[in-house]
């Protein structure tokens, strides 16, 4: 996607792999100088080493940390004067049936993909509304609108990310900062790859194009959704194509 992000400093969680790799190397690919962050020291320096060229850097930060979430922000001020984009994608998935499901399976789940997003907005939004500009970016997932079977902890989560997007996007609007959400739908990520033909196909057999989403469809809509400051805050489901959602519930 051609668009120009010189000059802008964004921030990407969970970078080193899947949809989160393809977004730090899409903002970065438009110029933006990008923060990737990753959970082990092996995970940070495979993104530094990726986004070299670019002048990014790969991090380590445990998203559920709210000292640490904060710090990393104060970091990036420091070090880059500024920090314009940030893109919420760090997440877990522990499936299991909700008779079956242990408390650890849920608040893990809950904390990661649901309260460090809160954390990370909360954490971004002081340079951002001095800035009096910003973009927050948050990945949800198609299971946080439509359910799945053993993934009550997970849709709980999505499902909660996409309110609070609503809402801070309310909040905050007027200070020049917006909060989207994009939705991806089965993407072909290793997740995916892990599972039995079968099973993919009757995935595809939902989705019209017959095919999988893949890490850069969903890149290119989170580079979209920070160059176009009217993109839709109340219908911000972006799968790939608009493929199992719009299958589904057509217009």
């Amino acid at each position: 996607m051609n668009l120009d992000l010189n000059n802008q400093v964004a921030l990407v969680t969970g970078a080193s792999r899947g949809i989160g790799q393809a977004i730090a190397d899409e903002l970065a690919s438009c110029g933006a100088t990008v923060i990737g962050t990753a959970t082990s020291e092996s995970g940070a320096n495979a993104i530094s080493e990726r986004l070299r060229t670019h002048k990014g850097v790969g991090k380590v930060l445990n998203v559920t940390q709210g000292a640490a979430c904060e710090a990393m922000i104060e970091d990036i001020v420091k070090q880059f004067g500024r920090i314009d984009i940030l893109v919420n994608n760090a997440g877990i998935t522990k499936d299991q049936l909700a008779m079956r499901m242990k408390d650890d399976e849920w608040s893990d789940v809950i904390s990661t993909n649901l309260s460090s997003v809160f954390k990370l907005s909360q954490a971004v939004l002081r340079p951002m509304m001095k800035a009096r500009s910003g973009r927050i970016i948050n990945i949800t997932s198609i299971v946080g609108h439509m359910g799945n079977a053993g993934q009550a902890n997970y849709a709980a989560a999505k499902a909660g990310v996409a309110g609070m997007t609503r809402a801070l996007a309310r909040e905050i609007g007027s200070r020049n900062i917006t909060v989207n959400c994009v939705a991806p739908g089965f993407i072909d990520t290793d997740m995916t790859r892990a599972l039995s033909e079968d099973q993919q196909n009757s995935l595809k057999a939902n989705i019209p194009l017959a095919r999988l989403g893949t890490p850069e469809d969903v890149a290119q809509a989170v580079a979209f959704s920070r160059t176009t400051p009217n993109f839709p805050v109340f219908r911000p489901r972006l799968h790939h194509q608009y493929d199992f959602w719009a299958f589904k519930h057509p217009l």
